[in-house]
């Protein structure tokens, strides 16, 4: 069945049901919805029932639902070749998209792109080719990553509820250190000094093959990450030989008002992953790096049998085009600077707001008990979730205690409309903590 065919009365109650006895429990959902239309910001359910979009598919579609050129572009692909395999035959949206992706990623050096399907695959090969390039089998990450679900992926990871639970153990020679959040009381001192212990007490430096990092932590709480620091783990990583990973997964393709967010801190990396809205709704990832870097592993070592899919690669080259002849970037900065100032004005008059923050069109509310920092109010975060549904709008959670909203907006969300959601916002928290 599609949305034209869907019998008449059918409930988000019923899809749900068929949905529980389908589907395994570990597939989560955050809202009991079935869509059935979307368009830029706002999706509409099986009851008809339309909802602002605040969370654009985990910031996956930063170019709106259904842009009219990401969709005419894969669209055109379909009655040329749906797949091939590219390490069978190739094709020329590929090569396209790798030539644009080389010329976009920061640093001077040369580059190369290869394609895979899922943020984690990409993650898993960064790892792959950074230990082929180096000779070297150590990875460190940072606590409260987030970096995928597979298993090299969650041994990257820094959270264990609900990503780690049961299913270790997880491949050796990853260890991690203190991402730096003065907010929470992490200074850039901190996470340096956690590295050099590591050095010190689990893996001498020559061992290391990589660090990776997210320029801004997602799951772990909308957290940037200072400039100084990614300036300082460069020299760190410089000085041992060790190469960087950053993991652009959910802050490229202009989410943070530039295309990569490592461009805030003037630190060129020498590998980066990238997927969500890279592809505009269709599954596509990359691993971007220095060609000497990513010519390490012989023919053969790198592929997929769907990587680089032909219809993913059209949308994907639309996306690019879109970012730039709209100005997305550009717009990221506005939406955020908009965001961030509406919501400072919420946060003088509610106290369970400890912070807001961000970087472009990333945002975070944290909410605490009282408005103390010990008191980390997840509790009134689901609430405001559950609140928000009820009146229209969408909101995902993250934070490793779960009490931090994201805001992940598309960039061609409408003014009239993004204004319209923070009103909700407001109005749900201000019903919550009423109640609390």
């Amino acid at each position: 069945m599609n949305a034209n065919t869907l019998p008449p009365g059918l409930t988000n109650a019923d899809q749900m049901a068929r949905r529980a006895a389908a589907l395994p429990r570990g597939v989560g959902q955050a809202h009991g919805l079935f869509a059935t239309k979307a368009k830029n910001a706002e999706i509409w359910d099986v009851e008809g029932r339309r909802f602002i979009d605040f969370v654009a598919g985990i910031a996956v579609v930063n170019t709106g639902h259904c842009h009219p050129k990401v969709i005419a572009a894969a669209q055109a692909q379909i009655p040329q070749f749906s797949h091939t395999c590219f390490q069978v035959v190739a094709y020329d949206g590929y090569v396209t998209l790798a030539e644009r992706l080389n010329k976009l990623a920061p640093g001077s050096s040369p580059k190369k792109t290869f394609f895979v399907s899922t943020g984690a695959e990409a993650v898993e090969n960064s790892i792959k080719i950074a230990r082929g390039f180096t000779g070297r089998p150590g990875v460190i990450a940072f606590n409260g990553g987030f970096h995928g679900r597979t298993l090299l992926a969650l041994g990257l990871t820094g959270k264990v509820d609900p990503y780690k639970l049961g299913v270790g153990p997880f491949p050796a020679e990853i260890f991690h250190a203190p991402y730096p959040d003065e907010a929470h009381g992490v200074s850039v001192d901190d996470a340096i000094a956690g590295i050099e212990m590591l050095f010190k007490t689990d893996i001498e430096a020559k061992r290391v093959a990589a660090f990776i990092v997210e320029p801004v932590q997602g799951e772990g709480g909308y957290i940037p990450a200072p400039k100084e620091f990614f300036q300082r783990l460069r020299a760190l990583a410089d000085q041992h030989g060790i190469l960087i990973i950053a993991d652009e997964i959910q802050t490229g393709a202009g989410r943070t008002g530039k295309m990569f967010a490592i461009e805030h801190s003037g630190v060129a990396p020498d590998l980066i992953t990238m997927a969500k809205g890279l592809g505009g709704g269709f599954p596509i990832a990359a691993v971007i790096g220095r060609a000497d870097v990513m010519d390490a592993l012989p023919p053969g070592g790198l592929g997929s049998t769907y990587a680089g899919a032909p219809m993913a690669c059209a949308a994907a080259l639309a996306v690019l085009d879109v970012i730039e002849e709209e100005g997305l970037c550009r717009r990221a900065t506005e939406l955020g600077e908009h965001m961030k100032g509406r919501l400072r004005e919420l946060a003088a008059k509610q106290p369970a707001i400890g912070d807001v923050r961000g970087i472009g069109a990333m945002v975070a509310v944290e909410f605490f008990h009282s408005g103390d920092k010990k008191r980390p109010a997840a509790d009134i975060t689901k609430a405001v979730i559950a609140e928000a549904q009820k009146r229209g709008l969408l909101l995902l959670s993250c934070g490793s205690y779960g009490n931090v909203l994201r805001l992940m907006v598309p960039l061609t969300i409408e003014q009239s409309i993004l204004d319209e959601g923070l009103d909700i916002l407001a109005a749900s928290v201000t019903a919550v903590t009423a109640q609390s």
